[in-house]
């Protein structure tokens, strides 16, 4: 009798299910966090910045970085306009779904899982190598990257399936180490007045200056810097009050992204000289060493101690984003499970309210991502890590220039139908019980 009753107690905890995922779990400053760590603050500095200076617009990358933020900007406003009508885990799934129909939601909803996967396996494949390298410098350990990476998937996989909430906690702590010592260089050099020459205002912010050299290449780093911050949206379903807290969290994430690449870069560069920090990006490059153009300023101010933890802090940004990208992509496949896109067991949910079954999907496509590369011995960084970022922002392009013509088709077809129907403006758009839109007249 107690061995039945426990096999059906098992069985109805363990049965696919179409329930909302867990409510009231994430604040603005939780969702914030999500955010910082899939854009990963060390990892876009260290990478995007010494490219940018060297072979984009030089000392003015810090302006690259404030435009990219402006048109950000200028398209959450359409985003978050939709999303106070549409609060789903499918964030870019369901807003192009809403205005430019079902096919087109479910093409889009491939893209952004693409997207996600391919720059999480990027990701791993940097992270693999830092770890590595960093273990056979202090250890006599030497394994393959490889190693290292599939023992991380495993421990996002498990704090994947811990709930929201821990993961939460675990991103906070990696984010706030490595965007504190960014930002107190930043600050300190400011206070100091900059370097050899300056706080160099002129060299990186004038529009003369900021259109000298490639500012295309600039704005295009400066984006990939910025990529993930439409993840407020994914995490609505989960929020607090997510129709003031997704907004919220969306225009502060864009804006402190914005102000920390803008006075990072701006005070690396002027802690060099304007005139001579593209050449010393240029030469770090050249070397392998893109991190170094950060570093070195850095452990100059703060002292030589700092430099056996910027590497560590490195690993750790890595980390903290690839656990931000299996959480969204791992949403994406519960929504699209929930919605009949998918097989139904895919919005299966543990005990945590977790997306466990799609998550564990996630885990296993990483794995098929990233095999390949180590069993063909390519470079994890010059080929795994390269590729797919640049794969991955291509296709969150595409999503962007999609949901924009979706909010314009949307707003429009809904001022229309209340107009017919005499709601005088009123909200015509809801979400059901199980997460998918549905039309509702009131």
């Amino acid at each position: 009798m107690d061995s039945r009753t426990t096999s059906t107690d098992r069985t109805e905890r363990d049965a696919p299910t179409t329930s909302t995922l867990k409510p009231n779990a994430l604040g603005v400053l939780g969702i914030l966090f999500f955010v910082l760590s899939g854009q990963a603050p060390l990892t876009g500095i260290a990478g995007a910045a010494p490219l940018s200076v060297a072979f984009g617009n030089g000392s003015s990358t810090p302006a690259a970085y404030v435009l990219a933020g402006a048109v950000i900007l200028l398209f959450s406003v359409g985003f978050i306009a939709m999303g106070r009508h549409v609060v789903d885990a499918g964030a870019f799934y369901t807003y192009i779904g809403a205005g430019l129909g079902r096919t087109a939601g479910a093409g889009s909803a491939a893209v952004a899982l693409f997207s996600y996967c391919v720059i999480q396996a990027g990701m791993y494949g940097l992270y693999g190598s830092i770890v590595s390298g960093l273990v056979a410098e202090h250890t006599p350990l030497d394994l393959p990257w490889w190693v290292y990476t599939l023992v991380t998937m495993a421990v996002v996989q498990a704090l994947g399936a811990l709930g929201i909430e821990m993961g939460a906690k675990v991103l906070a702590a990696f984010v706030l180490a490595e965007f504190s010592i960014l930002a107190l260089f930043g600050l300190v050099t400011l206070a100091k007045g900059g370097g050899p020459e300056g706080l160099g205002l002129a060299d990186s912010f004038s529009p003369s200056a900021a259109l000298q050299g490639a500012p295309g290449v600039a704005v295009m780093f400066a984006l990939a810097s910025m990529f993930g911050f439409e993840a407020t949206a994914i995490y609505g379903e989960e929020a607090k009050n997510p129709k003031k807290t997704v907004p919220r969290a969306t225009y502060l994430s864009v804006t402190v992204v914005t102000g920390f690449f803008a006075l990072t870069s701006w005070t690396l560069i002027s802690s060099y000289g304007a005139s001579k920090a593209p050449a010393a990006a240029g030469k770090a490059l050249e070397a392998g060493d893109s991190a170094g153009f950060v570093f070195a300023p850095v452990t100059d101010l703060f002292g030589g101690w700092l430099g056996g933890v910027l590497p560590v802090l490195l690993a750790t940004s890595l980390f903290a984003g690839v656990l931000t990208f299996h959480n969204s992509a791992g949403r994406y496949l519960f929504c699209l499970g929930r919605d009949g896109q998918l097989p139904a067991q895919l919005c299966r949910l543990n005990r945590k309210h977790a997306p466990a079954a799609a998550g564990r999907v996630q885990t296993v496509i990483a794995v098929l991502l990233v095999v390949p590369f180590a069993v063909a011995g390519k470079d994890p960084v010059l080929s795994l890590f390269s590729w797919f970022s640049g794969l991955a922002v291509l296709a969150m392009m595409l999503l962007y220039l999609l949901t924009s013509v979706s909010v314009v088709v949307f707003f429009r077809r809904r001022r229309r139908g209340c107009r017919d129907a005499g709601c005088q403006g009123r909200r015509a758009w809801r979400s059901s019980a199980g997460g998918a839109p549905r039309w509702r007249r009131r």
